[in-house]
């Protein structure tokens, strides 16, 4: 979070000496086959009017040529698959990466309304389509201007009028396949990317409600929902199947016309004698070459179009302005201090705005333990975004040792800070992969006492594998108390000064939730401890009580 992400042309260039080499490739290898073909044209032609071992006729330079042509293909072939797909694996990884780094700091709050099915259409989908942008669609369509170039220039060297065939033929080609594959087609790789979208969407929202669904007799109308996304989804690439084959069509159409025409002018150039008939072969075979690899241009031209309209859902998310950016020359914070809100108010931008927090004071010292109460809506949530600095306040300011968190980097308050989310995950994996989430340099001494002080101690010793026991997905194989307790551990790990819980015992039964509460306030042991909650706490939990009603904060009194 100290340096600022890349931007997404910046990873492109990143890799702009293997995309340009992939393109040198992929033309070397149109070039040769092209080359192999006229030569093989000239020399069959040629030494069919020798009439077979005559006297005079050069076999082995012509042949020379064939061979070193067909090795040059099969070289620049393999070489231009290997870097091709060896830069497209590589601009996919970095484009997640860059997606990740631009999306991670919006993901807290900025992310909420986006569906995770789509979210996860773009990290998928998107990505996959905008990673061929340069090797599947502008390199092929930049090595087929090349080839065009170069026969274009041959052809005119031999016989001008034939050049300005070839040319003319290969705007036809260049102008109206990609407008014949495109055509009417507005917005539709963006409608395209919505219906696959769509259509993830309800088959991960439909498999993680999979029991809800089936509880309450709706996965037949389920289904016909997720029939309805699959059949519109299918109605528009049945559309891009149909303009492809408009566009192959009118470049089998373009090409029937050509050749002949091609063929016609070489005649008679070679009627005039303007031109050998073994050079008339190999400018009918060079044109061949060229018609045959301008067959893929509809298909680049519409990978290029749906690349860049990925590009655009991308953007979309991870071109977002971070909320919260650090300063210049930001302030070092103390190691321990009193966090302490001033007069802070703050309102949700929107359509309507809506002020949560209005002119909030609060002092935290440290070993300080304190506790905020309020209804659904109150602004706790929003409390504990400003405090994470995942947003800073519209007026006021926090402070922390004295230093306004405006003036530090926000790496530098984050491990000050300990976090227990109200859904905090328990990840797929051993209990020593989860807890070193909380600090990767911890040794076994620390994960057990981190257990220690929650209490999950002798759970996890009974457990096959004891640190190394498999944990299932959101903590499948323990209990919602002991995935509480096991993610308290994780957080007491981070070693940090502050911890703030949001809503830890929710979902809990009660005598759990106390048991909790109570090893957390032992757990503490000296650190400043902020959390929100809602329900009745046990005595000596905490400090002081607080409940947060009309954007301020009320002490409540003792119990």
């Amino acid at each position: 979070m100290n340096a600022p992400a890349a931007t997404l042309a910046q990873v492109f260039r990143r890799h702009a000496l293997p995309i340009a080499l992939a393109m040198l490739l992929l033309f070397t290898t149109l070039a040769a086959g092209t080359g192999l073909l006229a030569l093989a044209g000239h020399f069959l032609t040629a030494a069919a009017l020798a009439g077979g071992l005559a006297a005079g006729f050069n076999f082995f330079a012509p042949s020379a040529g064939i061979r070193a042509l067909t090795f040059a293909r099969i070289v620049s072939r393999y070489g231009e698959k290997l870097f091709g797909h060896d830069v497209t694996l590589r601009l996919a990884r970095d484009l997640r990466l860059w997606f990740f780094a631009r999306a991670l700091p919006l993901a807290p709050l900025g992310l909420g309304r986006e569906r995770i099915g789509d979210l996860l259409s773009r990290l998928v989908g998107d990505i996959d389509a905008a990673d061929g942008l340069l090797v599947r669609a502008l390199g092929p369509l930049i090595a087929l201007l090349a080839l065009a170039v170069l026969v274009v220039a041959a052809s005119a060297a031999a016989l001008p009028p034939v050049g300005a065939w070839m040319a003319l033929v290969s705007l036809a080609l260049g102008g109206l396949v990609p407008l014949a594959a495109t055509l009417g087609a507005r917005d539709t790789e963006r409608r395209r990317a919505e219906s696959r979208s769509a259509l993830r969407q309800s088959l991960q929202e439909s498999l993680e409600g999979a029991a809800d669904l089936v509880a309450l007799a709706a996965v037949d109308a389920r289904m016909d929902a997720i029939d309805a996304h699959a059949q519109t989804l299918a109605h528009r690439e049945r559309r891009l199947q149909r303009r492809l084959s408009a566009a192959s069509l009118l470049h089998a159409s373009i090409v029937a016309l050509a050749l002949p025409a091609l063929l016609w002018l070489l005649l008679r150039a070679h009627h005039a004698g303007e031109i050998s008939t073994p050079v008339a072969a190999a400018l009918l075979f060079a044109g061949i070459a060229l018609f045959e690899a301008a067959a893929g241009i509809g298909l680049a031209w519409q990978s290029l179009r749906a690349a860049r309209a990925s590009l655009q859902r991308l953007r979309a998310i991870a071109g977002a302005a971070p909320p919260v950016r650090d300063p210049d020359a930001p302030v070092t914070l103390p190691a321990v201090g009193a966090l302490r809100l001033e007069s802070v108010g703050f309102a949700w931008r929107g359509a309507a705005p809506r002020r949560v927090l209005d002119s909030v004071d609060l002092m935290l010292v440290p070993g300080q333990r304190i506790a905020i109460a309020g209804d659904s809506g109150a602004g706790k949530s929003s409390l504990m975004a400003l405090l994470l600095r995942l947003r800073d306040p519209d007026a006021g300011r926090i402070r922390y040792g004295g230093i306004d968190l405006r003036q530090a980097a926000q790496a530098d308050w984050h491990r000050h800070v300990a976090w227990l989310p109200q859904d905090a995950p328990v990840f797929a994996g051993s209990v020593r992969e989860n807890l070193r989430m909380g600090d990767p340099g911890a040794d076994d001494a620390r994960l057990w006492d981190a257990l220690g002080r929650v209490r999950l101690d002798d759970a996890v010793r009974a457990l096959p594998g004891r640190l190394d026991a498999w944990i299932g997905e959101s903590g499948s194989s323990l209990s919602g108390g002991q995935s509480r307790r096991l993610a308290l551990a994780r957080a007491l790990l981070r070693d940090a000064p502050v911890l703030l819980l949001d809503e830890p015992t929710e979902g809990l039964d009660t005598d759990t939730a106390h048991a909790l509460l109570r090893d957390l306030a032992d757990a503490c042991a000296g650190r400043s401890l902020l959390m929100i909650s809602h329900d009745a706490l046990p005595d000596g939990v905490v400090h002081v009580h607080y409940r947060l009603m009309a954007g301020r904060l009320h002490p409540l009194p003792p119990p």
